[in-house]
């Protein structure tokens, strides 16, 4: 399957966020700008320029149009468009002491979570009569970094993963700005910071958290590991882990009720499938490697000495069978949910944004019973 390519500025994408209308995307090349581009030609539309360290996190909140990024400078801010078209920041009061690594909205847009090397999850929202942001944070029981952070549909739990091999699902539930929570499967009390599930990566080798997804649910949790693994967990906390024989996933989202989709340092999304019981099955690659040019130790040392004879340099072709040239670091939905996701995106380490369909390879699954 091909996927339409567009390398927009120079250097890695660290991070990139798509507008309500999936019209505009927000890049950080690896450096202290957010960038925005039309996805119809690319054209660069304006840039946010107020962190002073390289931006690790970007979230656009598609009905309110509010973008909320952080960044390795301890900070985050909460980007306004204005009528003119210009974007106005605020600050964020964080109150940490280290880098921000992940920031997230909640589903109804009313709050955020970052996360961070301090040991800390900032939950941040809006205070009408100070007219700032501030923060309330979930220390216990994080013991390392948090890497990655994503929401529960009922907008108050809140899945976290860390360096510690951990993931975990806390109460986020703020009483001066929501409602009262109702039961839900992961539990019915639900004060600020309560831990309402705790899963480790690390039983089988284990490997810290790169990125964690809810499914559209909210009933099944899945995760990547530096372990080159993935899992799918429940709330009567059993899990069932598959150990791949890929490099390591960096990115996951559910994109159907029983499938799932990841990338990494292969270079290429790869789909997965969950069955009732949450045991998950490696299905297809979302691009068939491109076919290379058989070649042996003899030949291929034959050409170097040939090459450095000729030029001084050895010209040895290192380039890819993929479409992707690095590492894959951000995958996001474009077109559906993640109960039927249509399309997706993703950024990586060459510098490129790439749009995949999704219809023909899932379709394909089905068929083949993965």
């Amino acid at each position: 399957m091909a996927a339409t390519t567009q390398k927009l500025g120079p250097g890695p994408v660290q991070c990139h966020a798509w507008s309500g209308d999936r019209q505009t995307v927000a890049l950080a090349h690896s450096d202290r700008e957010v960038v925005l581009y039309s996805k119809e030609g690319g054209s660069k539309l304006g840039v946010l320029d107020q962190h002073d360290l390289r931006v690790t996190g970007i979230d656009w909140a598609p009905r309110t149009n509010r973008i909320v990024t952080c960044s390795a400078d301890r900070n985050a801010y909460v980007w306004v468009q204005q009528e003119d078209g210009s974007w106005r920041h605020t600050l964020v009061l964080l109150r940490i002491n280290r880098a921000a690594t992940c920031v997230r909205w909640a589903p109804g847009e009313h709050k955020f979570a970052v996360g961070s090397g301090a040991r800390i999850i900032s939950v941040c929202y809006f205070e009408e009569d100070n007219d700032w942001w501030v923060a309330k944070h979930i220390k216990r029981p994080i013991r390392s970094t948090i890497t990655t952070v994503d929401w529960h549909p009922n907008n108050v739990l809140l899945a976290a993963g860390s360096t510690d091999f951990k993931v975990r699902v806390f109460s986020a539930y703020v009483k001066d700005i929501e409602p009262k929570p109702s039961a839900t499967e992961w539990g019915t009390r639900m004060p600020f910071g309560q831990l309402m599930a705790e899963f480790s990566n690390s039983p089988t080798g284990g490997g810290w958290i790169h990125s964690v997804s809810f499914s559209h649910d909210g009933r099944r949790l899945a995760w990547v590991g530096h372990d080159s693994s993935i899992a799918v967990a429940d709330a009567d906390l059993s899990v069932m882990k598959l150990k791949t024989n890929l490099l390591p996933l960096l990115t996951v989202t559910w994109i159907g009720p029983y499938s799932l989709l990841a990338a990494g340092h292969d270079c290429v999304p790869v789909l997965f499938a969950v069955d009732g019981g949450n045991r998950v099955s490696q299905g297809l690659k979302l691009e068939e490697t491109r076919r290379q040019e058989a070649t042996t130790p003899t030949n291929t040392a034959m050409r170097m000495f040939q090459n450095k004879d000729r030029t001084g340099n050895e010209l040895l072709d290192s380039s890819l069978p993929t479409t992707h040239q690095n590492q894959i670091m951000e995958l996001r939905i474009m077109s559906g949910s993640k109960e039927e996701a249509t399309a997706v995106s993703t950024s990586a380490g060459d510098g490129r944004l790439c749009f995949w369909e999704l219809g023909q390879v899932t379709e394909k699954m089905r068929d083949l019973k993965i």
